[in-house]
């Protein structure tokens, strides 16, 4: 079972690196993981069965789900890529596969079609109508879109087929947005654990540890975030999520440590070059220069999946206000996450275009979100007037 929310939609904001060319045949390009990850090394094995038996539509969807897996663990979008021309031959043969609707829903929303992926989503539904993830998957995307509302009402359907604390995580997750954050936190932090999957502990821990920074209760997000680090799965959201309260709390050299050899993922290789800069590591430099080089080619490609990290880049590393602020503008028109109106309000401020921030202060307003940081920025664009 996917983690609920668990940077269900991060993967969307990857960008495909730019072309690289070494300087020399001794240069190491990229340490590929295959040798040493068991999931990839499943995935490889499947592929080749797949080539004996190229109908099989079962062992079609079974790489596509690990591929998938594998872009939302890594980061590495060419996995989404490789999920999708693995499920693209079933298209008009699994019609009635719930499945196949919820891969495809996957796909979809990975790509922002989130009407695409709802709809989707309803059709794994209908055909399965016991099914946990559509659920899961339709209030997360709800909540990408702060269509708040709609998302409770998901959780609600959850509850009648999800284990309670899978349902109740889902439940804090829009109260928490809504102007309820103690009560969400404390709710999920009493929410029995025992015999929950390794990956939903760590959806757990994480989600209390970003309540906990938010309620300014460092000590405990420090203990919720190692609990999930505690289970030893390879998360790219739960490092995100760490590598963010780690530079907020002025301690990036254990960002550095942390997020060593995760250069491939842009995500991640953004808290490196801001951890690299705040520590003096020389190595922030040839970082910011990759993430320029990634960013601009997909410009040149028309591609919009990755403008909150290209708007922090821009922000924090670039130092140029005016391109953040239209990269921040752009990405919320889609996305609406907490982190998407953060950097809108803080480009907004500093290219002095305080009405540039007007949907994200109304967002924060008019849904009563909790958040000390982001109540002061909209105070300092005049939220309060």
């Amino acid at each position: 079972m996917r983690r609920l929310a668990l940077g269900l939609l991060l993967a969307s904001t990857f960008a495909h690196a730019a072309p690289f060319t070494p300087k020399s045949d001794a240069e190491v390009v990229e340490r590929l993981p295959a040798a040493s990850d068991p999931a990839l090394r499943t995935v490889e094995s499947l592929r080749r069965q797949l080539a004996a038996r190229p109908d099989d539509a079962t062992l079609r969807l079974d790489i596509a789900q690990r591929y998938f897996d594998l872009a939302m663990a890594q980061g590495d979008p060419r996995y989404v890529g490789y999920a999708s021309a693995a499920l693209a031959p079933l298209e008009k043969t699994s019609a009635n596969q719930p499945r196949y609707w919820l891969l495809r829903g996957l796909l979809q929303q990975y790509s922002h079609d989130f009407d695409g992926a709802l709809a989707s989503l309803d059709k794994a539904s209908t055909l399965d109508p016991a099914a946990p993830d559509p659920v899961s998957w339709r209030a997360a995307i709800r909540m990408v879109q702060a269509r708040y509302a709609e998302a409770a009402a998901e959780c609600d359907k959850l509850a009648a087929v999800a284990t309670p604390l899978f349902a109740q995580g889902c439940a804090a997750y829009v109260q928490a947005s809504t102007g309820r954050l103690e009560e969400a936190y404390e709710a999920l932090l009493k929410t029995p654990a025992a015999g929950a999957t390794p990956e939903l502990r760590l959806w757990q821990s994480t989600r209390l540890a970003e309540m906990a920074v938010r309620l300014q209760r460092w000590d405990e997000a420090e203990r919720h975030y190692r609990t999930a680090l505690d289970q030893r799965i390879t998360d790219q959201f739960l490092l995100a999520s760490y590598a963010d309260f780690l530079l907020l709390r002025g301690r990036p050299a254990e960002v550095l440590k942390a997020l060593e050899g995760w250069e491939r993922s842009d995500v991640l290789l953004l808290r490196l070059a801001m951890a690299g800069r705040a520590a003096g590591d020389p190595r922030a430099t040839e970082w910011t220069g990759q993430l320029k080089a990634r960013f601009q080619a997909a410009e040149q490609r028309g591609e919009r999946l990755h403008e909150q990290e290209a708007a922090r880049w821009a922000l924090d590393l670039e130092g140029d206000a005016r391109r953040a602020l239209a990269l921040a503008r752009s990405n919320y028109e889609k996305q609406k996450e907490p982190r998407d109106a953060e950097i809108l309000m803080r480009a907004a401020l500093a290219a002095k275009e305080p009405a540039a921030a007007k949907p994200a202060v109304q967002w924060l307003r008019s849904n009563r979100y909790q958040d000390k940081a982001l109540e002061q920025l909209a105070a300092q664009l005049g939220g309060d007037k």
